[in-house]
Order: structure tokens, then sequence, then C-alpha cells
């Protein structure tokens, strides 16, 4: 199928004219406008800006309210402080450094504050640079990776070789479509029993001469646990020992990198650990920021091979760059810095230890139903899973998420991947702003849908692989 369908000729045309609130007129409803502007090509004259206002605004209603969708990680409330700041910014070019000097200057304090949170050994030395989100730090994060083989490989294999990735079944699609765009071999790593994302022996069993190194996930989108990033550095560490491969490790921690040093403390997974050469994040997950924004950063200037950093000439700068993206706004650099200084380390404290109490309390509530059996509880990442209970046959996860979405909520139902492809569940993201009330209301809504779903005399999705609604 296309990504974008065509227009949809079916449609009458005298219901076009229909389609348009006589209100939406210019002046008046008599003299204003007589019939809808087309779809699917660019109408012959203008309209007036609240007509075209009021016709986008009036279809986005069907969106549904982001606060109540409970699949996504991405920030969906901030202050309206930040949304100020977003508005005076969004006008700049956040790659003109030497055009807007200081929003690149708060762009660097970002990467200061994260190198320094993630226990860089030296915070100064460390390097990074904002993104567009976490598919592009994890992009930026790989072909270092490769490049590092590449070097050290030099006198083995051509340019042309094709090393592999070690990660497990459960990392985000960014890193799949890393390792197709720059041909690299994936070797994932599948769930097996309770087992649901990378451990450490099989990774390091994995890893050859031919491996650029090992993706360890701070919190799985499938489930919100946190892989043992330490314990997978002790068998690399071991590894080395015993054949000499020196294998790095990059930790995706799109969310929990926002997480752990906050609630977590006592978990070593950072740059502590001699073996992390990288680590990213979603400033627009966990980092509180609207979307879209990211941050890759590398313990020092050693792990980021110089020839990837270009520097550019541009409008009468000398402007190193690295990223695969160029023109983006630099209102979300902004909003990041913003909450930075807005909470503090104690703020975000308070704000993510939140999110996990509610996470929690909500999954005790909805065990104790007695319908579901949890995977997880919520005290890692603020997020859990959970199944229908084994003695449960007369509905299934889908049938439980397509009936809350009639009331608003969206919850994702998905099948897990090898070799789990026989366990689906549903998943509950809690973020800041889904509050302790807003999950009695899901509870309350859930409890209200029960009964209906017991009766039923078997699930009613036939489908699965259409009724996910599950897209990391």
């Amino acid at each position: 199928m296309p990504l974008h369908q065509g227009p949809d000729a079916s449609q009458p045309e005298h219901e076009r004219r229909l389609a348009l609130n006589p209100f939406y007129g210019a002046a008046d409803p008599i003299g204003g406008m007589t019939e809808a502007p087309p779809r699917h090509q660019l109408p012959d004259g203008p309209l007036p800006p609240m007509s075209a206002y009021q016709l986008v605004h009036d279809e986005l209603m069907l969106d549904g309210n982001s606060r109540l969708n409970l699949a996504t990680f991405v920030t969906t409330w901030m202050e309206p402080q930040a949304g100020v700041l977003m508005s005076e910014c969004r006008d700049k070019n956040m790659i003109d450094k030497d055009e807007y000097p200081r929003t690149a200057e708060l762009e660097r304090r970002c990467v200061a504050m994260l190198a320094d949170l993630w226990n860089a050994p030296d915070p100064a030395a460390a390097v990074g640079c904002s993104t567009t989100g976490s598919s592009e730090a994890c992009m930026l994060a790989g072909l270092a990776l490769k490049r590092r083989w590449t070097k050290r490989n030099a006198d083995r294999y051509p340019a042309s070789a094709r090393p592999n990735l070690v990660m497990g079944v459960n990392v985000q699609v960014c890193w799949e479509k890393f390792c197709e765009f720059w041909e690299v071999e994936p070797r994932l790593v599948p769930m097996e029993g309770d087992r649901f994302h990378l451990d450490a022996e099989t990774a390091a069993a994995l890893c050859d001469e031919n491996t650029i190194g090992v993706v360890a996930v701070l919190g799985s989108t499938f489930d919100g646990s946190y892989e043992p990033v330490a314990e997978i550095c002790a068998a690399l560490d071991a590894l080395q020992e015993r054949t000499g491969l020196d294998i790095p490790v990059h930790v995706d921690g799109a969310s929990g990198a926002m997480v752990a040093p906050f609630l977590d403390e006592d978990l070593v997974w950072d740059f502590r650990l001699p073996r992390v050469s990288s680590i990213n994040t979603s400033g627009h997950k966990y980092g509180l920021v609207y979307p879209g924004v990211g941050w890759a950063l590398w313990r020092s200037p050693v792990e980021l091979p110089e020839e990837l950093v270009f520097r550019v000439n541009y409008l009468g700068g000398d402007m190193p760059t690295f990223a695969l993206n160029f023109s983006r706004p630099g209102a979300q650099v902004v909003a990041q810095y913003y909450t930075f200084l807005r909470l503090g380390r104690e703020g975000y404290r308070a704000v993510q230890q939140t999110s996990r109490d509610v996470a929690r309390g909500l999954a005790e509530r909805i065990e104790a139903m007695g319908d579901f059996q949890l995977l997880t509880h919520g005290n890692q990442l603020p997020v859990f899973a959970f199944t229908t209970a084994p003695d449960v046959t007369s509905f299934d996860v889908f049938d439980i998420s397509r009936r809350l979405r009639e009331q608003g909520w969206l919850v994702p139902a998905y099948t897990f991947p090898a070799n789990r492809e026989d366990l689906s569940v549903l998943r509950v993201v809690c973020r800041n702003g889904f509050s302790a009330d807003l999950a009695g209301l899901l509870i309350e809504d859930l409890s209200r849908l029960l009964p209906e779903l017991r009766r039923q005399s078997r699930p009613f999705t036939h489908d699965k692989a259409a009724a996910t609604s599950f897209h990391h």
C-alpha cells in the first residue's frame, strides 16, 4: 500500500457545499463562502485566515484527546510559559548557530547538563548534540559505532564489509532502520519464557570480531522494563578477557535515561560503566518537552570519529554539525533548557515519582479485578503491561482496547515478537499530566465494560494484526 492514499472521489459534488458552515464566511452567512475548498489540490484562490483555521480545526477534532492517549510515551502537557517560549523560537532555525548564538549556547548547556546527569568521567569533555528525537540520535550513535569498527578493521575488511549489531528483539524500530539503511546485520536476541528483553549471556554469545556494539535499552517499549546494562557490560568484560574482543555498549535510554537518574540513583547503567560509549534519550518523552527533540551523547571525543563531524561555512560562521537533519526549529531545544531550569533534580524527581506512583497504583487496581495478569508493575519506567488471566476465554486484550477507545481512551493491544508470539498484551504509559484522578476514571470505565465483556461467548477480534494500535 502507498504511504498516503490519493484523493477520494466518492463524495458527490453537491455535498461539498454542505461540508461548509455558512458562518465560516468572511463577512456573513449570506455573502460568505458557498463551497468548501478542494481537499487534494490547491484551491483556485485564497481563504480568509479564520475560515482556513476553522476548517482545519474542525477536522483535527477527530484526532481525539492526546491526554487520554496511554499508548504514547511523548509529552502531551507543558506549562503555558514553555508554550510561550516555544512560540517565540519557532521561527529560529536551530542549524544557524552563527545567526542564533544564544540558542546554540542553550543547546550546549543542555548537553553539559546531561553529561553531568549521566556521570560522564569529564562532563566538559563529553560531546553531544540535539536531534529531532531518539530515532535520529540512535542513527548517529550507530553510525559512530560502525565507523569506529571500520577504522579498527581497515586492514582486514573492505569499506563495504557488513558488520553486525547485537540487540534484543524488543528494540525500537529505529534500530531496524539503522541496520537496513547502513548495511549492518541485526543480531536480535528473541524473548524466552518470562524474559522479555536482552540478557547478558545471550548478548555476549552473539558477539564476534564483526560486532560493532551491543544496544542495551533502558526502558523497553514493550513492557517498561530496564535491560540489565551493568550485567551486559560485565559479560562483555569477561568476553574480552577470554577472546580480546572489545565490544562497546550503546544505551538506548529514550525513556529511562530521564527516569533512572532521579528515581533509581543506585542503579549503575550510564557512563560510570567504562564500556558504555554513548547514550541517547528523548527530550520529548520523560524529558518532559513537546515533540520533537532528542539527545545523543558520547563519553568523550574518542567515541565520536572526527570525520563524522562536518564543519560547514554557513551564513558566515564555522559550524560543526553531526546530524541527519539540517533545518529545524530551535523551539524544542529552548523548551528543554527551560524545563531543566524550571525543575532541577528535585523537580524532576517529584514529577517522575508521581508518574511511577500513578502507574503502580493503577497496575495494582487492574490486577485486583481478577480478569488480568500483570507482566510488569510500573516500578521501573512508569509503564506496565498486562494480559488476560488464564481462565478468561470470553474476551481478549484486543476487545478491551477497542471498547476503551469508545470511551476516548487509547490503550494499545499488541502481540509480542519472537519467540513469544503467543502472548498478547495491553500496555499503559503513565506520563506527567496523567493524574491519579484520570487513572480512577480509567478504572471506572474499565469496570463498566467488564460485565458485558464477560458475557461474550468468545473474543470478537478475528484479525489481531489489524486490531493492534501499538506503534512504539
